[in-house]
């Protein structure tokens, strides 16, 4: 009988335990990278893809589509004294640079840099507009060199980018390229600060970089309007110095934040249910614009609220009312939908671009929330796993460590239209484990009252 009595025992505890966590698909607790490097120079994230060569960043991809062939960097000086560039007929007759010294630097799990010898980056933002963002050097980054390296860093930078198979260009102005693809997919490469781009004699694009210049890339794979224009205007003249992208991947809500100069930067300080909140910091007291990107699986874009230091901004109607926030007594925000959410495609969730004009600085904090999002649960950050921050970018991990967790109150769930959850205070009933004994399922219990039985008839 004790045999019996063993075998039944060991057969109901087997039957309770929870199956291990599959690895993959869900970022694990703690997890700062989804974007997968397989090898030391090969990059993949959730919407860009890229290799990192010796001399060249390469098939430059945005949701699957390949947007640049190749770019490559070099110093004024190496440009000046080789013999592939012909300087006196002007920026457009650059059609071909060796390229600087390329150095895979960093990867977070929104952004990778590579690093030039010439002292600028090259980095992208894993988001999904594709943001590739090539910085000259500037004197600050010199600090630590010689003084020779110093003086040929603080040299203008060169770049050269040769588009993608079909693709055409068409320059706008001195610092504005439009890019559209084979497949008619819409890109814009802008100069933000010191510098000057254009199109080549061989139909690519190149750009000269001062100390602090900028050359943005940015696609649109959903297409691009009138408001995506206006956007690229405040970036350009220096308005709209920094950007967010709210997005969740899979359960995980992801922030990636871009500063356009040396003189702002922004990182995400929290993330709750229906909740983003970024700091913002300046160097100089002057108002600006903050350009943010957010999912509706994150936030609900119908009822959105913004605060600044926990003051409730004003909502502007126009471009003007925003821009006239500057330096006035209250900050202002506009909401933009950029797709509708029964159009949406897999690869692009609807979304809503809400754009913020700080009225002024050094320090602030920005906070998007959605008007009827639920208060979370005391003590939900820890729940998480806690906030990671990496190269200004913030990720709060959504339960994925393999237990699953509860609010206190059922009706504080925050339930997005697809099924999925944003944050980890929610848990998905569809599991069927139930919230007192982990793992102890109803096929556990029935298999219980089988073995009493047994033992009862036993005795």
């Amino acid at each position: 009988m004790n045999r019996v009595v063993t075998a039944l025992l060991v057969l109901v505890v087997t039957a309770s335990v929870a199956p291990a966590p599959v690895a993959g698909g869900v970022a694990a607790a703690g997890s700062t990278d989804t974007a997968t490097t397989r090898q030391a120079s090969e990059y993949a994230g959730t919407y860009v893809s890229f290799d990192a060569g010796e001399r060249a960043v390469t098939d430059y991809a945005v949701r699957g589509e390949e947007m640049l062939d190749s770019v490559r960097v070099a110093s004024e000086r190496s440009v000046e004294n080789g013999s592939l560039a012909d300087l006196d007929a002007g920026l457009s007759a650059v059609t071909e640079i060796e390229g600087a010294g390329l150095d895979f630097s960093a990867t977070s799990r929104t952004e990778a840099t590579v690093a030039a010898e010439t002292g600028a980056t090259l980095t992208a933002h894993d988001n999904p507009r594709g943001l590739f963002v090539v910085a000259g050097s500037d004197e600050s980054n010199q600090s630590n060199r010689s003084s020779q390296q110093s003086n040929r860093s603080n040299q203008s930078n060169y770049v050269v980018a040769d588009l993608a198979a079909g693709a055409n260009a068409t320059a706008d102005g001195d610092s504005r390229v439009e890019v559209t693809t084979e497949n008619g997919t819409e890109a814009t490469f802008l100069v933000v600060g010191a510098g000057e781009a254009t199109v080549t004699d061989e139909g690519d694009v190149t750009a000269r970089l001062g100390e602090g210049g900028l050359l943005v890339f940015r696609a649109y794979p959903d297409g691009k309007d009138d408001r995506d224009e206006k956007q690229e205007a405040l970036i350009a003249e220096g308005t709209a110095t920094a950007e967010a992208y709210v997005m969740v991947e899979n359960t995980t809500t992801v922030v990636d934040t871009v500063s356009y100069g040396a003189n702002t930067t922004v990182e995400t300080t929290e993330t709750a249910v229906g909740e983003v909140t970024v700091a913002v910091s300046r160097t100089t007291d002057e108002g600006t614009i903050l350009l943010t990107s957010v999912s509706e699986r994150a936030l609900a874009a119908a009822d959105l609220e913004v605060a600044v230091d926990g003051e409730a901004a004003a909502e502007a109607r126009t471009y003007t009312q925003l821009k006239s926030a500057l330096g006035s007594d209250r900050s202002r925000y506009v909401v933009e939908r950029t797709i509708d959410a029964g159009k949406a495609s897999a690869s692009a969730d609807a979304s809503a671009d809400v754009l913020i004009a700080v009225n002024r600085f050094s320090e602030r904090t920005v906070s998007i929330a959605s008007a009827s999002a639920s208060e979370p649960t005391t003590g939900s950050k820890e729940a998480t796993g806690g906030e990671e921050t990496t190269g200004g970018e913030t990720t709060t991990d959504t339960g994925d460590s393999g237990t699953n967790e509860t609010t206190t109150d059922a009706g504080e769930r925050a339930e997005e239209s697809g099924g999925e959850t944003a944050t980890a205070t929610v848990v998905d009933d569809e599991t069927g484990n139930g919230a007192g004994v982990p793992g102890f399922t109803a096929s556990a219990a029935l298999l219980a009252l089988v073995a009493a039985a047994m033992l009862a008839r036993l005795r």
